[in-house]
């Protein structure tokens, strides 16, 4: 079974959120460790993934939410390993009003994700992002852009619980 990464946001995922929920629901899926949730290192996180995918017998699917999207995106710009596939949920932008003052550094690269296939889904009332940069993102990363009308930053609070129509792209990327 094709391995899975997830490579979540700033403070991690809770409990409640869906990507802890599929970790625990499915083999073959696995958190990328970071070494700070809470004061995050751009740098330091796409390394992190570089050492995760490194350890996987075959390539990986990438699931990012949040954060963890920007540093997914720097990773692909250096990475030399390949991967089956990403799916980045709820990129949010680093100019936003809202972003976290302590993940300065995140800036997405300016190209595309490499030869990868990418999804990237949206949310019209995300409050990290608004829709315009969310499709920015999806046309510059050449990744087929989902966009889901009102589920804020589709983390624990959106009340998506397990989320099986994310898991359901999981299994489509899986392949």
């Amino acid at each position: 079974m094709r391995p899975v990464l997830l490579i979540p946001g700033i403070h991690n995922s809770g409990p409640g959120h869906w990507q802890s929920l599929w970790e625990a629901a499915h083999p073959g899926v696995a958190r990328v460790p970071q070494r700070d949730w809470d004061q995050p290192d751009c740098g330091e996180w796409a390394a992190g993934i570089d050492a995760a995918v490194r350890e996987c017998a075959e390539p990986p699917v990438l699931v990012a939410h949040s954060l963890g999207c920007l540093a997914l995106a720097r990773w692909c710009e250096m990475a030399t390993r390949s991967v089956q596939a990403v799916l980045l949920v709820a990129v949010p932008d680093p100019a936003g009003p809202r972003f976290p003052a302590q993940a300065r550094g995140f800036q997405p690269p300016a190209g595309t994700l490499g030869a990868r296939t990418a999804v990237l889904v949206s949310s019209g009332d995300d409050p990290y992002s608004s829709p315009a940069y969310s499709e920015a993102c999806a046309l510059r990363w050449q990744a087929e852009h989902i966009r889901l009308p009102a589920a804020g930053h589709i983390n624990a609070e959106s009340g998506l619980a397990h989320w099986p129509a994310g898991w359901a792209l999981v299994e489509r990327l899986r392949g």
